[in-house]
């Protein structure tokens, strides 16, 4: 379910619908000393910083974002001890999702590089691992078009509603992989919300109205039905 879609809307999108996931590790080293004289170290803090600095010009300024979107976000960094030492190690950790395959192989090389030639350059070392999550969740079209129809008939033409692809993921994609699928968003923000005021996933104030799953256990019954009797 959606808190963003109010309740009783159905979304979806032909082709990508979600994006490709992976996970980022970056752990910057370089050589410890007091904070009172810092040439006698190598600041893995400042490195890192610019090197989270430069990772945002990875999708401002090196991808054709008129093929496909693309993300990349460090949530977080880990270094130091107290405040006035200079640590040996920084460690960073972050998101990467794409809609693309050929961009996703670009935005993981421009990662290694950018990383490891910035902490080169000012005298550290910075190793990179980066993990393969979920694929692009893919709507297989001709699926898509014989979905659409159900779904307008369960939930009334003007509650489905064709949206721009997420950067969020779903392991869903899997299957997809193997056989022709097909996703979409249920919706489950209270019709009396402010779509400006509602808050999304993952966040505090997170919230779905329950009454909205009504409409996707109806939409899942006649899709499933009707694609067993489909000829």
């Amino acid at each position: 379910m959606s808190s963003l879609t109010p309740v009783g809307t159905l979304t979806y999108r032909p082709e990508g619908m979600m994006a490709a996931v992976d996970q980022l590790s970056i752990k910057v080293t370089g050589r410890q000393t007091h904070g009172a004289a810092p040439w006698n170290g190598v600041d893995p803090i400042v490195v890192s910083a610019q090197i989270i600095n430069s990772l945002q010009t990875i999708v401002s300024r090196q991808l054709e974002l008129t093929n496909a979107a693309a993300v990349v976000t460090i949530g977080k960094i880990t270094g130091g001890v107290r405040n006035n030492i200079i640590p040996e190690t920084v460690e960073m950790a972050g998101t990467i999702r794409t809609l693309d395959n050929k961009m996703q192989e670009q935005v993981h090389e421009k990662i290694r590089s950018i990383a490891e030639n910035t902490a080169k350059g000012m005298g550290a070392k910075a190793e990179v691992e980066i993990i393969r999550g979920y694929p692009v969740t893919y709507n297989d079209v001709p699926l898509t078009s014989w979905a659409v129809p159900t779904l307008e008939r369960v939930a009334g033409k003007d509650h489905v509603k064709l949206i721009p692809a997420v950067t969020g993921a779903e392991d869903f994609s899997f299957f997809a992989q193997k056989v022709p699928g097909f996703f979409f968003f249920v919706g489950g923000m209270p019709l009396e919300a402010d779509p400006a005021k509602t808050s999304a996933h993952h966040t505090p104030d997170f919230y779905i109205d329950e009454n909205g799953m009504l409409t996707g256990l109806k939409a899942m019954l006649n899709l499933t039905v009707e694609y067993l009797n489909k000829k």
